[in-house]
């Protein structure tokens, strides 16, 4: 399959990375300084599921350039999804290819399916723990990376197919799912949670142990998102929801959110992306999110990085 992976941050280059060492036919398009990292230093990955690096990789700055490309692997940031649409466009009218998002939320699906059509846009989320080195290295530090997908189109059959069948030769997990909306909600309920109260706290996930005020509000966030969600007709159990809640006290007491550990560096933050997404949704179904609204006001100041006075 030639894929092409747009972003080359830890998520990108990582999976992009073990789908290279699988064997197969990727490419990345990255913005001018990383691809200049990129062409210096090469691809380094270092994993408890083992260490990979290539040196020799096809990297493209301009959509222009990339031909012969069968899935775009979407692996940027939900506050630069704006400016790779159209970029995207671009490459799906040259190409015919599909896109996966692995854009945390679910916001970004519409926006994708508009900008190039329901037919291209594969559902799909990815389920890593990892960061950039200073060099531009990834550093992993979780069990294996996962990227679960699925049919959002009937169309979509058989590149899900293709896609499915890489699973038994990469170290990572490619996991299909029949329902995945359903499993795109269910991350996009817990990480608005997780995400919003380490942020918020400015601590890592222990706190959320050590205060019951603490996790009582991340565990609001849980219900106010799941109201959402089967509002917009994804059905979760009572159960499920639970589940979710209890998760957030399985973490060990230094991990914490990738949104808390882009606002400790000064970087941009996708509050807009997550929070600000669910007030548009509760909006539309005139529907009430407080807790989730008040992280969302609390977060807003740092989107574009620490504030300036």
């Amino acid at each position: 399959m030639n894929i092409l992976v747009h972003g080359a941050g830890a998520l990108g280059a990582y999976f992009g990375g073990r789908l290279l060492e699988s064997g197969q036919n990727v490419s990345f398009f990255v913005r001018e300084k990383r691809a200049g990292q990129l062409k210096e230093r090469g691809l380094k990955i270092n994993s408890p599921e083992g260490r990979f690096e290539e040196k020799d990789l096809t990297i493209y700055t301009k959509p222009e350039e990339v031909e012969s490309i069968d899935l775009i692997i979407l692996a940027v940031k939900g506050y630069h999804l704006e400016q790779a649409i159209s970029q995207i466009q671009t490459i799906v009218r040259q190409t015919g290819a599909f896109v996966l998002p692995l854009l945390n939320g679910i916001e970004h699906v519409e926006t994708l399916q508009q900008a190039v059509g329901k037919v291209k846009v594969i559902g799909g989320f990815a389920s890593i723990i990892a960061t950039l080195t200073e060099d531009g290295y990834v550093e992993h530090t979780s069990a294996s990376g996962t990227i679960k997908f699925g049919i959002l189109h009937e169309e979509q059959k058989e590149i899900c197919k293709q896609l499915e069948e890489i699973h038994s030769h990469a170290k990572m997990n490619l996991i299909r799912e029949e329902i995945i909306l359903k499993h795109m909600w269910k991350k996009y309920i817990f990480i608005t949670a997780f995400s919003g109260i380490t942020s918020a706290m400015q601590l890592p996930a222990g706190f959320i142990n050590k205060s019951q005020a603490s996790f009582k509000a991340a565990k609001n966030v849980i219900y106010e998102m799941s109201k959402l969600a089967r509002l917009e007709g994804i059905t979760l159990s009572d159960q499920e929801v639970d589940v979710m809640a209890n998760r957030l006290k399985g973490f060990q007491e230094e991990a914490t959110s990738s949104m808390h550990q882009d606002m400790r560096k000064g970087l941009f933050i996708e509050v807009e992306h997550l929070h600000g997404a669910a007030l548009r949704i509760a909006d539309k179904h005139d529907s009430s999110i407080p807790v989730t609204e008040t992280l969302y006001g609390v977060l807003k100041p740092y989107e574009h990085g620490n504030p300036n006075w």
